[in-house]
């Protein structure tokens, strides 16, 4: 072949690094008097930049243990967590973090709790005057910027923190069961608002839960875990269209189909 044939040939496109890469990821906790008891074993899980995974999981698999993982909260016994194609050994300042509690700074208002994320991030003076205000906007709690968390709903509350995560800027959002405290009518509210703020802002999300339902509703994946020592059991592709809404799903054949798909793999009663 000769050698302008070879100069003409294209080069493969390279492949994008994942925005989460977790590989071969054991964690075991040391136990006085007894062996290291072994939560994750051998995990391997990578996310793509934008995209929504949802975690579910017996009680005690693991779920936020990994999450703590990575974002270096927690060291591992053996495997390895990139973020960004870093490796992770402290917590990387692009991976932000939310809670089943809201942990509000109750002393503050919405406006002064939001502007929390964002002096973290080091966003300028003149990008907080246009940042949060857009924040509490999209949030919907024009009218609240100047109240204090006792003075709000509980899905207030989690809105007001879920600012303070978008407003440090995150290319990653890790989230811990973060309506699981909530009602049943304010968490379907919630996963409703998150998808569309998501829609907005294109974040990736590692989002843990207990609600197989909330899973198959809010992300592009469902990754289930065995129980401890957990390892990857199924990885589902959830297809189902965009924009989405929990109690319209309830009737779709393919959301049934996939739920009950899941709680077969838990080995728990459907």
């Amino acid at each position: 072949m000769a050698m302008s044939q070879l100069a003409e040939k294209p080069m493969p496109a390279p492949t994008p690094e994942p925005r989460v890469r977790v590989e071969n990821l054991r964690i075991a906790f040391p136990r006085p008097d007894a062996p290291p008891l072994e939560v994750l074993s051998g995990i391997s899980l990578d996310v793509a930049d934008g995209e929504f995974v949802a975690v579910v999981g017996p009680s005690g698999s693991g779920k936020s243990t990994i999450l703590r993982a990575i974002c270096g909260l927690l060291k591992p016994a053996g495997g390895e967590v990139r973020v960004d194609g870093r490796p992770v050994s402290d917590p990387p300042p692009e991976v932000g973090f939310m809670f089943q509690k809201d942990a509000l700074l109750p002393w503050l208002t919405v406006t002064q709790n939001i502007r929390v994320g964002a002096e973290l991030s080091g966003m300028s003076k003149a990008e907080q005057e246009t940042r949060i205000p857009a924040l509490i906007r999209l949030l919907r709690l024009d009218g609240f910027e100047d109240a204090y968390p006792k003075q709000l709903s509980g899905g207030m509350r989690q809105r007001a923190s879920l600012g303070r995560l978008l407003a440090y800027n995150p290319s990653l959002m890790l989230m811990d069961e973060p309506f699981g405290a909530l009602d049943y009518q304010t968490k379907i509210v919630m996963g409703r608002e998150l998808l569309r703020i998501w829609e907005a802002e294109r974040r990736a999300i590692i989002f843990v839960t207990h609600d197989i339902e909330e899973a198959v509703a809010l992300a592009d994946r469902v990754v289930v875990f065995s129980a401890r020592p957990a390892r990857i059991v199924a990885d589902y592709r959830v297809d189902l269209p965009r924009p989405r809404d929990l109690r319209a799903m309830r009737g779709d054949p393919a959301f049934v189909h996939l739920t009950e798909s899941i709680w077969s793999d838990l080995a728990l009663p459907a």
